[in-house]
């Protein structure tokens, strides 16, 4: 047996989490682009645990749902009707193997910014020492409503006791208990099953167990961290912001060590699970959301909103917003582009100023510069779409697809009623109403004959500044004409 892979990591999701004031369980609300208990299954999983359980009850059929969704291996278990810390542990370890034995570590899905290296630490401190329990603790200037951590006059840990629970002299110390523990796996069901409830709130806690550990004969120990984020936990919308926005300071800062520009990290968010390539420059006012990649050397923003997008080298995106697009290698979005789902844009390709695209695939060089909307549509390389081009993709029932071919030319304001095939080194020309495919090398005219109406505006819009200044207009033409014939 590995002594430094824990028998298991037990995640405590069971809490009801009023203070949020949220129909939302409290584990399922969001920070990074995670919520707060996937960030606790991935702390979880860098330890590489022989077993994973979340123990639940609140909102337990959601949060089960995701769990499972995000850790198909995970197994959930349920906490009963008994109250307390000690014993949903109880509830986890009846979900195991009785004769599991090595480490088990405790956790908890409001935690956030812990970290797996931390919990390897533990349990390589824990493992190393000996001990029978070691508790995650960390010194604080303000321990308001953390359990204290009770040592004896050798310094060694021989309890913690619960903020209600504790005397004056108690409160006033700043060792305060994280929650986060790593125990044997016998010593902690024995100790559990003389765990009582004799305390002001009538709960099961799991703190207990430390006393009863050290009465036993066990070593406890504490493992200090001084890095305090990593023990706090979310209670309210107020401190699920304050960590959210601590995470975020540090991926910027993994990223921009990771050779990655950031031009304004307080108006840049990025979240967990986005990688970014070296070089690249992130521009204020920008979010990096889901799972978006973005390649090496490209220049991302202003005010620029990704989301599961994928960017390649060199591309540039300014002022737009993308959901499950693709940007190819030294492409350009923006300004005030709209990609969504099912756009793919080509290497060189440009998708300009207020552009809306859907399941679109555009070519390598094919450009799309403004004011169009393309939805269902393949665009060929090196096609031009011209300004204020519509791709008329739906007719009130179904939705259908059109193709523009290599090389190929659609003049401005123009209308592509779908479905429409146009040809490779074909045009369509300036504010046609196409309906019918375009073979290679023809130009499309689908528009009405100009015809104009003399003396309209003199019959219709008599006495108008309009009509003054035809009249004034034909007058001076009429002069004109008169004066080259005398010539």
């Amino acid at each position: 047996m590995n002594p430094t892979r824990p028998a298991a990591v037990i995640i405590l999701a069971a809490g009801e989490g009023t203070r949020m004031k949220s129909s939302t369980p409290k584990v399922l609300h969001r920070i990074a682009g995670r919520s707060l208990v996937a960030h606790a299954i991935v702390a979880a999983r860098a330890t590489d645990p022989e077993h994973l359980v979340v123990v639940v009850r609140h909102g337990r059929d959601l949060v089960a749902a995701h769990v499972l969704d995000r850790d198909p291996d995970a197994v959930v278990a349920d906490q009963d009707e008994v109250k307390g810390t000690g014993r949903a542990t109880e509830c986890a370890l009846a979900s195991l193997p009785a004769d599991l034995v090595g480490t088990v570590l405790v956790t908890y899905g409001d935690v956030p910014l812990l970290e797996g290296r931390t919990l390897l630490a533990l349990v390589e401190a824990h493992a190393g020492a000996g001990a029978a329990a070691t508790v995650v603790t960390a010194h604080v200037p303000d321990p308001t409503g953390y359990g204290r951590i009770l040592r004896d006059g050798t310094g060694a840990v021989c309890g913690i006791v619960e903020q209600k629970d504790a005397s004056e002299e108690q409160r006033a110390i700043t060792e305060i208990n994280s929650g986060i523990y790593a125990f044997d796996a016998a010593t902690l069901r024995d100790a559990l099953g003389r765990v009582g409830t004799d305390n002001v709130q009538g709960e099961k806690y799991l703190t207990d167990v430390l006393a009863i550990t050290r009465e036993s004969g066990g070593q406890v120990r504490a493992h200090v961290v001084d890095d305090l984020w990593q023990t706090e936990g979310v209670n309210d919308r107020v401190q699920l912001a304050a960590l959210g926005k601590e995470l975020n300071r540090r991926l910027c800062e993994t990223w921009m060590r990771a050779g990655v520009s950031i031009v304004d990290p307080a108006t840049t968010w990025i979240d967990s699970d986005v990688t970014i390539g070296q070089d690249t420059t992130i521009r204020p006012g920008t979010q990096l959301l889901g799972a978006t990649t973005i390649g090496a050397g490209a220049v991302i923003g202003p005010e620029v909103t990704l989301t599961d997008t994928e960017v390649g080298d060199g591309a540039e995106v300014r002022r737009a917003e993308a959901l499950l697009a693709v940007i190819g290698e030294e492409a350009t979005v923006g300004p005030f582009s709209y990609l969504r789902p099912g756009t793919v844009l080509g290497r060189r390709g440009k998708i300009g100023g207020f552009v809306e695209t859907k399941n679109a695939r555009i070519g390598e060089d094919a450009k799309v510069p403004h004011l169009t909307y393309a939805g269902d549509v393949t665009i060929g390389e090196g096609a031009n779409i011209g300004a204020g081009t519509i791709f008329a993709n739906y007719d009130g029932v179904h939705k259908h697809h059109s193709t523009v071919g290599r090389n190929s030319f659609v003049g401005s304001n123009s209308v592509v009623i779908s479905p429409v095939n146009i040809a490779d080194g074909a045009y369509v020309a300036a504010g046609s109403a196409l309906q019918g495919d375009v073979e290679p090398g023809q130009i499309a005219v689908a528009r009405g004959r100009q015809r104009n109406v003399d003396g309209w505006v003199a019959r219709a819009r008599a006495g108008t500044k309009t009509a003054a200044a035809a009249a004034e207009a034909s007058e001076r033409h009429t002069d004109d004409t008169d004066s080259e014939s005398a010539s």
